[in-house]
């Protein structure tokens, strides 16, 4: 057995805090919020989106960027990232990655900020549309 280090919190732990801060949606409810003006940021990698498909509509952006591309204080900011008041659901394949993801965009300030309960993968579940093609990330679409 690995002794941890004094004053560290195990992956469990950080998760059920992060979730903590949210209000997780359901795929319906993503729908629902989407359709009124929530932007959908789908943070998984290009191999997940090839193997799986892609919800209508979402912006992609993947993880290791996120944070500089919905910062309204970053250089790197996405156009509409301008307004701590905008309305985010991050979404992973399961997620798990996205609460993670959402808590870090809250402590940006993007209050208004949550995931999608279950994933992808729960979207799928709820026989909610998807895309079969695969696009490119924000950053890839810039260039």
């Amino acid at each position: 057995m690995v002794t941890a280090p004094k004053g560290s919190r195990g992956i469990d732990r950080i998760l059920a805090e992060a979730r903590a801060r949210l209000r997780r949606l359901g795929p319906h409810e993503t729908s629902v919020a989407q359709r009124n003006g929530a932007v959908l940021v789908d943070i998984r990698p290009q191999a997940q989106r090839a193997a799986n498909g892609e919800i209508p509509g979402a912006l992609v952006v993947e993880r290791n960027v996120l944070e500089w591309r919905f910062d309204p204080r970053s250089d790197a900011r996405l156009p509409i990232a301008d307004d701590y008041d905008l309305r985010v659901i991050v979404f992973c394949q399961e997620g798990y990655t996205s609460s993670l993801a959402a808590a870090a965009l809250i402590d940006l300030g993007l209050h208004r900020t949550t995931d999608l309960d279950g994933g992808f993968a729960a979207w799928l579940a709820a026989g909610l549309p998807i895309a079969g093609t695969v696009s490119g990330t924000v950053d890839q679409l810039a260039h």
